[in-house]
Order: C-alpha cells, then sequence, then structure tokens
C-alpha cells in the first residue's frame, strides 16, 4: 500500500441543503416585497414570473430496448413522448433602484433526472435529498454594490458560468444539447461576484460546492473564474475555469482543472459561436491514479431566415480517453440540424422545431443502444445513430 503524506484539514463548506436554506433565509430578511421602494425617489421593484414547458418525440432509428440514448443526461430518453421540463419561477433583478435581488424556481421532467448523480467510491456520493434538491431550479439572492459599473454579489443555487448552452432547451440554437454542454455543470451552487471592468471586458470569480452541485464526496470548496472579452465589433471572446477537488481525497495532485473557452460572432442575423472544452484529473480511487484526459469541441451557428423562421447547425466532437465524464472510453462525432418555427403572443411564446441529428460513437467502448440483446439484460451496440426529433418549448415571462 503506498503511504499517502498527511493532508490538511479541507476548509468548510455547507451541505447543499443548508446552502439553500441560508440563501432563502437571508432573502426572506433583506429582500423587499413587491412594489416597495429604498427611498421616496427610487423606482418600485419589479417582478416577474415565469413558465416552462419543454416536450419532444425523438425517432431513435436504432429503435433501442431501453428506450435511452447512450452517453447523454438531457433528452436521452427517445421512441416515446418526453416531457423533458417544466418549469416555473419568479424573479426580481437586482438593480440601482433597489438593489437586492431574488430567484425563485422548481422545476421537473426527464432532464432533471440525470442532475442527481450515481453513487460511484471515491469519487461520487449524491447529497441525502437529491432526488428533492434536483426540482430546485435558479435559487438565489443578489446585491448590487454601487461599486465602478456595479459590482454584483449572487448566492445561492445559479445557472452555471461554464459553456455557452442553457440547461433549458428553449435557450439554445439547437433543442439537443453537445456532449460539451452535458459533460460540464449546467448549475453551481455557492457565491459569484460579476463586474464590468470597462465597456469591453468583464470579470466574474466564484467559489462553489463543487463540479456537479449534488455531489457530496467532500467538504472542501471549488474555485471558478470568467473574463470575458469584446475584442472588436460584433466578436467576443469568453474564458471560463474551473479549478477544486471532486474526489473524496482531496489532496491537490488530485485536483480537477477544466478550462471552457468560446469565440462568438453576433449579428441580427446570424449567430456564430466556436467552443473548445479541456479537463483533467488525476483518477484517485485507481491504484496507479492515471491521469484522465477529456476534451471536445463544437461550431453552432444560427441564421434568421425570415419571420418566424430560422435554422441551426452544429458539427461537434468529444474525446473521452478515459472514459472519466460519459462512462466510456470512446470518441464522438455528431452534426445536427434545426428548423424553428417561432410564434409570440403577449407574453407567451411558442418554438415548434424539427432537429435531425446523427452521432458516431468509436473507441473501445464505444456506440450506441440498438435493438435487441447480445445476451440476457444486456443491450447491443452500434457505432451510429440517426435521430429525429420533433420539439415543442412554450414559456411565459411577464
Amino acid at each position: 500500500m503506498m503511504n499517502t503524506p498527511p493532508r490538511r484539514a479541507p476548509l468548510p463548506r455547507l451541505t447543499a441543503g443548508q446552502a439553500l436554506a441560508w440563501c432563502l433565509l437571508l432573502s426572506s430578511i433583506t429582500a423587499q416585497p413587491a412594489g416597495a421602494t429604498e427611498d421616496a425617489g427610487a423606482t418600485a421593484s419589479t417582478w416577474r414570473y415565469g413558465a416552462y414547458l419543454d416536450a419532444s418525440y425523438p425517432l431513435n432509428f436504432n429503435f433501442p430496448e431501453n428506450h435511452q440514448w447512450r452517453s447523454k443526461s438531457t433528452t436521452y430518453r427517445t421512441n416515446e413522448l418526453t416531457p423533458n421540463m417544466a418549469m416555473t419561477y419568479a424573479r426580481k433583478d437586482a438593480s440601482e433602484d433597489s438593489r437586492w435581488g431574488l430567484q425563485l424556481g422548481v422545476q421537473a421532467g426527464y432532464d432533471t433526472q440525470r442532475l442527481e448523480i450515481p453513487p460511484d467510491p471515491g469519487r461520487q456520493k449524491p447529497y441525502d435529498g437529491a432526488d428533492v434538491l434536483r426540482h430546485l431550479a435558479q435559487t438565489e439572492v443578489s446585491y448590487l454594490f454601487p461599486v465602478g459599473t456595479g459590482l454584483r454579489l449572487r448566492a445561492g443555487l445559479f445557472n452555471s458560468y461554464i459553456g455557452r448552452e442553457s440547461f433549458y432547451a428553449k435557450d439554445n440554437p439547437n433543442y439537443t444539447r453537445t456532449y460539451l454542454a452535458d459533460g460540464s455543470p449546467y448549475f453551481l451552487l455557492g457565491v459569484v461576484a460579476d463586474a464590468a471592468l470597462s465597456e469591453r471586458v468583464s470579470l466574474a470569480l466564484a467559489i462553489i460546492t463543487g463540479y456537479d452541485y449534488l455531489n457530496n464526496i467532500n467538504s472542501a470548496p471549488s474555485y471558478g473564474g470568467q473574463v470575458k472579452w469584446a475584442f472588436a465589433p460584433d466578436f467576443s471572446l469568453t474564458q471560463n475555469v474551473y479549478l477544486g477537488p471532486d474526489q473524496a481525497d482531496t489532496s491537490l495532485q488530485f485536483w480537477r482543472f477544466f478550462s471552457d473557452t468560446y469565440v462568438e460572432w453576433t449579428t441580427s442575423r446570424v449567430r456564430m459561436t466556436l467552443a473548445f472544452d479541456i479537463g483533467t484529473e488525476e483518477a484517485a480511487e485507481r491504484p496507479t491514479h492515471p491521469q484522465t484526459l477529456w476534451m471536445g469541441s463544437a461550431l453552432h451557428t444560427w441564421v434568421h431566415l425570415a419571420g418566424p423562421w430560422s435554422v441551426a447547425v452544429r458539427p461537434e466532437v468529444y474525446w473521452d480517453r478515459d472514459g472519466r465524464i460519459t462512462g466510456s472510453e470512446q470518441l464522438l462525432v455528431a452534426v445536427t440540424n434545426t428548423v424553428e418555427y417561432r410564434w409570440t403572443y403577449r407574453d407567451t411564446t411558442t418554438l415548434a422545431r424539427l432537429e435531425y441529428r446523427f452521432d458516431r460513437s468509436t473507441g473501445p467502448q464505444g456506440g450506441f443502444f440498438t435493438k435487441g440483446e447480445v445476451a440476457p439484460g444486456v443491450i447491443g451496440l452500434t457505432p451510429n445513430q440517426n435521430l429525429l426529433l420533433f420539439s415543442l418549448n412554450w414559456f411565459y415571462d411577464s
């Protein structure tokens, strides 16, 4: 047995439930009710309310026995009507007129199921009550300090600063998300501060509970940051980083490092984003502690055709060399094509999408589920997968 050097005691960290409870308590004490003002000359606080419904029918031409899309955590059910998301929220944004902000949200659906991680000795241990906590959507309290152009502090469960894609399909040009997005955090639990340093540069720094916010494998904090630079008209560069312990052994040599970089070009009719992710960590639970590695890239292209019609095309590649993220040593390649019709009525919007997607998985453990079993209880695998998806997204925002 290898002798390991003594470790310093990890820094204290609130559990997921404790952190959310404190945020809600703080917000109940400090946040102003709707219509309240800070002084006689201030503008009234504005509360907004919203709801979101997401359903689809993904036709998987492999017709897998278990109806599942292997290596995916969102939109992973196929060949059946899938209610992937139902969400509602109330929100008051922090502003110069009313500096306290608050958001509360709840959600349900297939897409929330894999937010709760499975147990994995040495790597993953879900919180007690994780099956309940996964139903909390963005739930945070914020404050806007009168410093420079505005320093905002947010605490609680917030949408991850990492990655260009949202957990909610309505916010993305394509309906299905990339393997990059599914392999990085959609939500983070902790505290984040962000500010604009100039008209072109903004910065965010975070102290968070970990890469997977429902993972209770240790009590040490993790750290992250973002720099966004609008380096030319219509062009911006965003660099996100994450650093922290995500295993039972919190020694520095086992910390995870993750980088997420994307360049974006945006006009009124065209939006293009080139993304590149890379992550690594030593596997503490394996006897030889191998250095694991995963990386990927995607090119998102969205074009507004005319009126309510738009199209989106997205090629992507994802290499999970050691099976650290997807659970399989594989190289994933995919191309996604989407046609969208957008209809707006008062405060509601409906997105009707038709999407065709081709995926290929190769490598020692690659493949997608297919029809038939190769042994009792063992579903066969095939390298290719073709999907045709029909989806409806409806959302209301007052």
